[in-house]
């Protein structure tokens, strides 16, 4: 699809229209994409496990996080109850000598690493399936589409796209970026060690077939595919300045088409936002949001760390895995933290 930087409201309803999901999985759905990701393709995904070793694609959920406040985001702040000083003064009223701790933990549900659910994001007032988004989330919460739902679903055939390990940090654009790339050496060429997108490279369809090529994989049906962009190794080295919110690699609106042909179940990216920004349009807020939620009904997920898992893919050249990545099941909530694990 065709991109007019001066014109978001008009390429958003056509893509919304070439690319709705609406309907297609009945009136009553709320799993959305996850509708993809069968028994067959969970014996696929589980039948990857060869080594036994395993990642978690978690950030830690502490105060030195990336939230700065906006829209009252913060950082998990993490306050403990009862501790071992309680026990050793004999405050605790425990019988024999025993003693414990206990804590609390109040954070938003996407202030790190997590899944966008399908009550989310709205365009125009619709919600996932052609709801009305009033009456799908109330101040009561996702009374249908909230996250729960989706608690036992997630988990299935993983695939990195180590998009910055393939173009780097000169964020070569286009073929011959791409071509480039495969001759420096394959998946570990010309991004070297790591690789890092610049802020405002935009990822499109081409990165990211040409790096499964690349790479030696397939996209396929039901798979939760993971993009790699490097943002995240290059804030934990120079500090989290404006990672939320602020310039970043993802990608770029035209792969509406892509995510929503290709029948992945998920994608999540090491960004905070999951697509580029600035974003593309003139006057524009996540606009690749706008279709890939309410109408796509695609599951996405952020602020993933990716970085173990592709150092080990470029070693051993293996870029599918068992992963498993339930959200916590929050009755009626838009969003989850999730600790991801794939196991190589």
């Amino acid at each position: 699809m065709n991109l007019d930087p001066t014109d978001p409201e008009g390429t958003i309803a056509r893509a919304a229209k070439a690319y709705s999901n609406w309907g297609r999985w009945g009136a009553d759905d709320v799993l959305g994409t996850l509708n993809h990701l069968d028994e067959a393709k969970r014996r696929e995904g589980a039948a990857l496990v060869r080594r036994g070793v395993s990642f978690s694609l978690s950030q830690r959920f502490d105060m030195n996080g990336p939230q700065k406040g906006w829209r009252r985001r913060t950082n998990p702040v993490h306050t403990m109850l009862d501790t071992g000083t309680d026990a050793a003064l004999g405050n605790q009223g425990f019988p024999h000598g025993i003693g414990g701790a206990d804590d609390v933990i109040a954070m938003p549900l996407q202030c790190s690493t997590q899944w966008d659910g399908l009550g989310h994001i709205f365009d125009h007032g619709k919600a996932w399936n052609g709801r009305p988004a009033e009456r799908v989330v109330t101040s009561d919460g996702d009374l249908v589409t909230g996250i729960e739902h989706m608690a036992s679903h997630v988990a299935g055939r993983g695939v990195l796209l180590d998009v910055g390990r393939m173009i780097g940090t000169d964020g070569v654009s286009g073929a011959e970026g791409m071509a480039g790339a495969v001759g420096a050496g394959g998946a570990g060429g010309a991004g070297g060690a790591g690789g890092e997108l610049p802020d405002g490279f935009a990822v499109t369809e081409r990165h990211l077939t040409a790096t499964a090529e690349a790479q030696g994989v397939a996209i396929g049906r039901g798979d939760i595919v993971l993009v790699r962009t490097g943002q995240l190794a290059r804030a934990r080295r120079d500090g989290w300045g404006d990672y939320a919110g602020g310039p970043a690699p993802g990608l770029s609106f035209t792969t509406a088409g892509w995510l929503h042909g290709s029948e992945i179940a998920a994608v999540a990216t090491d960004t905070w936002g999951f697509e580029v920004r600035p974003n593309e349009f003139e006057h524009a807020f996540q606009p690749l949001h706008q279709v890939a939620i309410p109408h796509i009904g695609l599951l996405i997920g952020e602020m993933w760390d990716l970085e173990a898992l592709a150092e080990d893919c470029a070693a051993d050249g293996v870029y599918e895995f068992w992963l498993t990545a339930a959200p916590l099941p929050i009755t009626g909530a838009v969003g989850s933290p999730v600790n991801p694990i794939a196991v190589k």
